[in-house]
């Protein structure tokens, strides 16, 4: 059997890595195999990628919404859009999770233009420049052309040194992160040239998904019992993680719901930072 992605091409149906992604998400094996067991009767020859999600999703939340939380942990960063202001300030909790200093959206001077730099961070003596690439598609990839552009940039920045943590200082590091994923030829480019690359998926073992399962920074686009409007209604008061949820003083309070359905959201946030 095969499955159409969403960016149309027709690939044949895994089900290892349908179990895998279910296993990866929380649920133990004998779970994962029956949810493709009883899923399977659904399935048919062509079916769009997002329905056999879809269709899993729904039975592992039946078992446990927090599995089902960190299993549309993909989704939920991309929910972050569709403009990427959310994702940028989700990628400096990550940052700051790490030990570094972070300040956002800076206006910096380079030797031969002026740049707005998405994110600055600095950890011990190193400064660097944190650009972020985000795509609204999940089929979508950030090319070679963008590096390159973000290359120029960089070299531009670091021919003078700038004033922001209180001391001048010269950039002196570059990342590029993505919401999606890296050509290979975008890959090789960075790699020769010395910038750093962070992806859903890249580096190998330590993407976005990675340093967010290790440091438990889900971002509350990924909980089950949550609408869409309450999620929304959380990022405009900077609400952006589960954490923030849990230890904001007042964080529920606009959302204006029953004491039964705070307990719901307070149980599946706990069961996902407590794993």
């Amino acid at each position: 059997m095969k499955i159409k992605k969403k960016s149309g091409q027709i690939v044949p149906f895994d089900n290892t890595k349908l179990i895998t992604s279910l296993v990866n998400s929380g649920a133990s094996v004998t779970d994962a195999k029956k949810i493709l067991q009883e899923i399977q009767p659904q399935l048919y020859n062509g079916i769009p990628s997002n329905k056999v999600y879809a269709l899993a999703f729904r039975k592992l939340k039946s078992i446990s919404k927090a599995n089902a939380a960190r299993y549309s942990l993909k989704n939920g960063i991309f929910e972050l859009g569709p403009t990427g202001f959310y994702f940028e300030k989700f990628i400096s909790r990550i940052f700051e999770l790490q030990g570094y200093e972070v300040i956002t959206n800076v206006f910096l001077e380079g030797r031969c233009v002026s740049h707005e730099v998405d994110i600055l961070v600095k950890k011990n003596m190193y400064l660097g420049m944190v650009e972020c690439k985000f795509h609204s598609s999940q089929d979508a990839k950030t090319d070679v052309k963008v590096p390159m552009y973000i290359l120029s940039r960089f070299n531009d920045l670091n021919k003078k040194a700038v004033d922001v943590f209180q001391k001048e200082e010269i950039i002196s590091t570059c990342w590029l992160v993505t919401n999606s994923k890296f050509t290979t030829e975008a890959i090789k480019f960075a790699e020769c040239s010395g910038l750093k690359l962070l992806s859903w998926d890249y580096p190998f073992q330590a993407g976005i998904k990675d340093v967010v399962n290790h440091y438990k920074v889900y971002p509350i686009t990924c909980l089950t019992t949550l609408t869409a409007a309450e999620k929304e209604l959380l990022l405009l008061q900077d609400i952006l993680t589960v954490y923030d949820l849990m230890h904001f003083q007042n964080s529920f309070h606009k959302l204006k719901i029953s004491e039964n359905r705070m307990k719901r959201i307070k149980e599946e946030s706990n069961q996902l930072l407590n794993r």
